[in-house]
């Protein structure tokens, strides 16, 4: 394990001035409005996978050191006191979620500066103003994909020959593009925040690594002793014609119920027993130029549940996985062509009393020299290949658009 100290969280290396204010710019996703321009980094933890040891125990445990219980999410909220820490922004990998399920954790990073987990405690300061200055130069190349349409084609072939033979009921496949760039990655990974349907718009940076989120998708969010997660399986155009056939369709609204069973599965696991229930089932939401399905699953929280628990019950996301869950990820390692890197995990804010995880899909992350992306779907019986296909590059086009400056 890495402890690292408080230091500038603005710091990929070729593109920051000492003079530049960090503390003005943290934007961590779904940390409290009123609190982001007083934020002051106090201290935090970088984990990776190499460094042995149990991720959700080691995150529960640095925030315990540094004055965040949650080791008992069923306790009323406490009041917030500037006097106390304000919270924690927590970032776990998709591979670190594997290794909660104990299933193996894919393939190797394409960009391995980002850590499997990221912890930042946030104390409050002095309001500060967001520094000024010219804007870098930005340049970004061509984006290169880790597979072909063809390739990523065979393996959605892979996923309906296992379900025939009975190994999984759905797997979600993910693709990963990257492109070199020069100049300042931190607008554009902003820029994501503000895409329409971002909930949780923001970025996490660190020492030679940033990820930028605009994903719509609740992980998990527990609130006064509640559970909520919000699924989301099915896309279409954000057209009229594109609602009506998603609202139609029996192949979307299976799979969608297929996740949603196993989002039940897992609230249950950490909710006080008959609480678990469904509300607003396949409810159509925008994000972008694209609907998407999605339903709410409640639950209130078992007595003595702490954070470790919470995290290893939910990562990874059922939605970005299939079911069975560890049949699928077993599945997923062994078909996708690289790591998923900052997406497909879980990147939000923590405190007690209040947890809020959005699921890292439509994420973006940069390292020294290139951006990463990633983007993908669940696979069922009824999957087209070439659809498939068509529907991760639809997902991704908003995200590479907006980094691109466009």
């Amino acid at each position: 394990m890495r402890k690292v100290g408080p230091y500038g969280v603005e710091t990929l290396p070729q593109v920051y001035a000492a003079s530049r204010d960090p503390a003005a710019l943290v934007d961590a996703p779904a940390a409290p409005r009123a609190c982001r321009h007083t934020l002051v980094e106090r201290a935090r933890l970088h984990w990776r996978r190499t460094d042995g040891g149990d991720p959700a125990a080691l995150a529960e445990e640095f925030l315990a050191a540094h004055g965040l219980a949650l080791h008992d999410l069923s306790r009323p909220t406490p009041t917030h006191h500037d006097t106390n820490p304000c919270g924690a922004a927590l970032y776990l990998s998709a591979a670190a979620g594997a290794l909660l399920a104990g299933a193996p954790t894919g393939a190797p990073e394409p960009a391995p500066r980002v850590p499997d987990l990221a912890v930042v405690v946030y104390d409050h300061g002095p309001a500060r103003a967001t520094p000024s200055g010219p804007p870098t130069p930005w340049w970004l190349g061509t984006w290169t994909d880790s597979w072909t349409p063809r390739q990523h084609a065979a393996a959605v072939d892979a996923v309906r020959a296992a379900i025939g033979r009975g190994d999984v009921y759905q797997s979600n496949l993910v693709g990963h593009a990257a492109a070199r760039y020069t100049g300042d990655p931190l607008p554009g990974l902003r820029r994501l925040g503000a895409l329409p349907g971002a909930r949780y718009g923001g970025v996490l940076t660190g020492d030679g690594w940033a990820i930028g989120c605009a994903s719509p998708e609740t992980l998990i969010e527990v609130t006064d002793g509640h559970l909520i997660t919000r699924p989301i399986k099915g896309t279409r155009p954000a057209t009229a014609a594109g609602r009506a056939d998603l609202l139609a369709s029996a192949k979307e609204r299976a799979e969608h119920i297929m996740i949603v069973d196993l989002e039940r599965n897992d609230l249950a696991r950490i909710a006080r027993t008959g609480t678990v229930t469904v509300d607003d089932l396949f409810a159509v939401r925008r994000w972008c130029d694209l609907w998407q399905a999605e339903s709410t699953v409640r639950a209130t929280v078992a007595d003595g549940l702490g954070l470790a628990d919470l995290l290893r019950a939910t990562c990874p996301g059922g939605s970005v996985t299939g079911a069975p869950k560890l049949a699928a990820l077993h599945q997923i390692a062994a078909l996708e062509p690289v790591g998923r890197g900052a997406s497909m995990g879980a990147l939000g804010w923590v405190a007690p009393g209040h947890i809020d995880l959005g699921l890292t899909i439509r994420t973006a992350a940069a390292d020294g020299e290139r951006l990463h992306t990633w983007a993908g779907g669940g696979i069922t019986w009824d999957s087209d290949a070439a659809a498939e296909v068509a529907e991760a590059a639809a997902k991704t086009a908003p995200i590479r658009a907006t980094l691109a400056g466009r």
